[in-house]
């Protein structure tokens, strides 16, 4: 997961969505992203509601649904907005309100951070394996289901 001022949008990965069966819903406002990695331009036409946890912090956000490789979630400005989310760039912690309770999150630890990465890099390349694509445009048109 990655908190992240500069997006102005929640957003799930297509993997996340595929590996947990999770159903998708039509973009109300569909757009299209020019997305900095082999995929292009993007069309952004379905959004899944995901449910998650950190420790005693849960919640559940409506994220688009795009190919992402950073992370499986992104929680973007609107997240932060409605959760009132301050960070502590000295410590390096998220506070953030709900239902009026305050909870703080504490982020991965730097070797913490590299595990994940390399799994998923190994999970990034088994799915270029297995479905075929290695480099080249992807667009994921209107019709085009999820899961």
């Amino acid at each position: 997961m990655i908190i992240d001022i500069g997006s102005c949008t929640n957003v799930a990965s297509v993997t996340l969505v595929r590996k947990l069966g999770l159903n998708t819903i039509k973009h109300e406002r569909p757009y299209q992203l020019q997305w900095l990695n082999e995929y292009g331009v993007v069309k952004v036409n379905r959004q899944v509601m995901i449910s998650f946890s950190v420790g005693k912090y849960k919640d559940e956000v409506l994220c688009d649904v795009m190919p992402m490789h950073a992370t499986h979630l992104l929680l973007g400005r609107t997240w932060q907005f409605d959760r009132k989310v301050k960070h502590d760039g000295f410590k390096n912690k998220y506070s953030l309100e709900k239902y009026g309770r305050i909870y703080t999150l504490a982020l991965l630890s730097p070797k913490q951070v590299y595990e994940d990465q390399i799994q998923l890099k190994k999970g990034y390349e088994k799915e270029q394996h297995v479905f075929g694509q290695s480099g080249g445009t992807k667009r994921f048109g209107e019709n085009e289901k999820i899961s």
